[in-house]
């Protein structure tokens, strides 16, 4: 009799765990900002379609959920790259990105909830490399660095989408070049702005010269106008002139008609 009640609890206890499992897989909650996709291994297989969204589900215990984080994700990767010309460059970029929500079963299909190592890096590496390499080192540390990140956002966004997954972002954080080369490179620019002032400073003193070289020449061409037109008539008229308003003013003078060079009026200072 007691090893038969013995018997019965070790089966009620065995009885009991299994309970406990079946329901533990069969109750899934999903939290705000994840998804969820089954896979039912004796019926349908994967359901790509039906995507369960977050709260509580029931699932036959024989069924398996494989849950995403449909977050905002962020990606930080190094990498050596070869410029135009072969040289090594490392550079550091930052990508964020998120699964689309009503995509992950297709995802899960091709990629599994290991996505990111077998998606996204790779993908983001071999874009990088692939746009480094249409650039020199000098273009891509200097004069066409935003061309050079736009053109890696716009080629990783469309082979990432094209893979069910949405990217947020993707930034360069860093360029670096061996040395020399960089040392190399600012020097030519140092050089190459120095240039570019002495040629302003030559243009502007070009441009000072040829502006008083015109107004000279205005102010020739005015005198020699003013000249040809001063008649000895129209100089006596402009004395007569003036001696008639100097003979208004109220300080005391004396103006002799005829006195002066020329039959031009004199005139004798006063007092006030």
């Amino acid at each position: 009799m007691k090893k038969i009640t013995t018997t019965f609890w070790i089966i009620a206890a065995v009885g009991f765990l299994i309970v406990i499992l079946i329901s533990s897989s069969s109750f899934i909650t999903l939290k705000p900002g994840e998804r969820g996709v089954i896979f039912r291994k004796f019926t349908s297989g994967l359901d790509k379609e039906n995507i369960f969204q977050p709260g509580f589900h029931i699932i036959a215990p024989w069924n398996e959920m494989f849950v995403y984080n449909v977050k905002e994700q962020n990606s930080e990767e190094g990498m050596d790259v070869l410029d135009k010309n072969g040289l090594s460059i490392n550079m550091d970029i930052s990508i964020r990105f998120n699964p689309k929500y009503d995509r992950i079963g297709y995802l899960h299909e091709k990629f599994g909830v290991d996505y990111i190592r077998t998606l996204i890096v790779p993908e983001a590496r071999s874009t990088v490399r692939r746009v480094a390499g249409r650039y020199t080192a000098e273009e891509i540390y200097s004069t066409k660095r935003s061309e050079l990140e736009s053109a890696i956002i716009v080629e990783t966004a469309e082979v990432l989408g094209a893979n069910d997954i949405e990217m947020k972002a993707l930034l360069i954080r860093s360029i670096n070049l061996p040395e020399q080369i960089k040392v190399a490179i600012e020097n030519k620019l140092k050089q190459e702005q120095e240039a570019l002032a002495y040629k302003y400073k030559l243009e502007r003193e070009e441009s000072e010269a040829e502006r008083k070289r015109i107004a000279a020449e205005g102010e020739a061409r005015a005198n020699k106008i003013i000249n040809s037109s001063l008649t000895n008539a129209l100089l006596k008229m402009r004395g007569i002139e003036a001696t008639i308003k100097l003979s208004e003013s109220p300080n005391s003078k004396v103006v002799v008609i005829g006195s002066g060079k020329d039959g031009m009026p004199l005139i004798l200072g006063g007092n006030n």
